[in-house]
């Protein structure tokens, strides 16, 4: 990332790639709720579809959320948070932790990137990340969809027997159904995500807006969370729609994407729009201001340990 003063020590490697996935799980631990609802509403017009069309069950963001603590309890909001840890340890250790790393080697080790190279550096992270870690997105999927079952079971009793009941079930690619979707999602998130992150914080500093501090990196975090709502939206409706169709559904995420608009028209693509803005502005917020911190703390302790005179 921008913003390093030439007198400042620059993160190592493993500092970005572990400090990268610890700000993505606590931002997960903060905004989880929001994604739960945001995948409800996604899946909630092929539920229907099924049911021959029943009434709207979720309305909303918050009457999600209150249909849910009303209906499944409170921990119904926290569905898959094990495989959502998992997955954003392994999975935002790449996509954000290596960001860096690969706008060096596309740049052969200079320190100007312009926007091809940040696009080209996002893309390869974001597609690295999601073959890495494709199975715990295909569980945190899975958990947050189902709902109680009516005998009071659910379609897994945790997070290690959903791994095997899908690898069973649907053999081992089940764990990487929705791969294809979700390295576009991703490579189009990554792009949206950390490009406009880098970008506007480098404008920022730049022309003396601010200091690289918390307010700067909250004013860009939430802008980048913003454009990557709009840009990602239809293909994260595709990918949740994909990843949690039984067995034959959909022969194929353009299938899948193809029955959603003959049978409930483009604005399906936006379902669960408002969920995902605030779920993606606020999960940016909380990670990148917390990806900052842990940066500079981490390399503070790093010089005092080295250097402690």
């Amino acid at each position: 990332m921008v913003g390093m003063k030439p007198k400042d020590v620059v993160p190592s490697g493993a500092v970005k790639f572990f400090g990268a996935g610890t700000a993505a799980c606590i931002a997960d631990l903060v905004t989880f709720p929001l994604d739960t609802a945001k995948v409800r509403l996604q899946i909630q017009g092929e539920s229907h579809a099924a049911e021959g069309g029943a009434a709207t069950k979720y309305r909303g963001v918050f009457g999600t959320i209150s249909t849910m603590v009303r209906t499944e309890g409170p921990r119904s909001l926290y569905n898959g948070l094990v495989a959502g840890l998992q997955r954003q340890m392994s999975f935002a250790s790449v996509r954000i932790g290596l960001y860096d790393s690969m706008k060096q080697f596309y740049t052969r080790g200079t320190e100007s990137a312009g926007i091809v190279t940040r696009l080209m550096a996002g893309c390869t992270t974001g597609a690295m990340a999601v073959a890495f870690a494709q199975p715990t997105d295909v569980v945190k999927v899975r958990f947050q969809a189902q709902a109680r079952l009516e005998d009071g079971g659910r379609r897994y009793n945790g997070t290690i027997d959903a791994y095997k009941t899908i690898a069973r079930d649907e053999g081992v690619r089940g764990l990487w159904k929705g791969c294809m979707p979700n390295i576009t999602r991703n490579a189009i998130v990554n792009c949206a995500e950390l490009v406009t992150y880098d970008m506007i914080k480098e404008l920022i500093l730049k022309y003396d807006l601010m200091t690289d501090d918390l307010p700067c990196h909250f004013i860009a975090a939430f802008s980048a969370g913003f454009c990557t709502t709009v840009v990602a939206s239809p293909v994260d409706v595709v990918k949740t729609r994909f990843m949690n169709s039984s067995t034959g559904q959909y022969s194929s995420a353009i299938n899948c994407a193809l029955t959603m608009l003959r049978n409930e028209g483009p604005t399906a693509f936006y379902k669960g729009f408002m969920p995902s803005f605030l779920r993606l502005g606020s999960w940016n917020i909380v990670m990148f201001v917390s990806y900052e911190q842990i940066k500079r703390g981490v390399t503070r302790a790093q010089q005092c340990w080295e250097s402690p005179f």
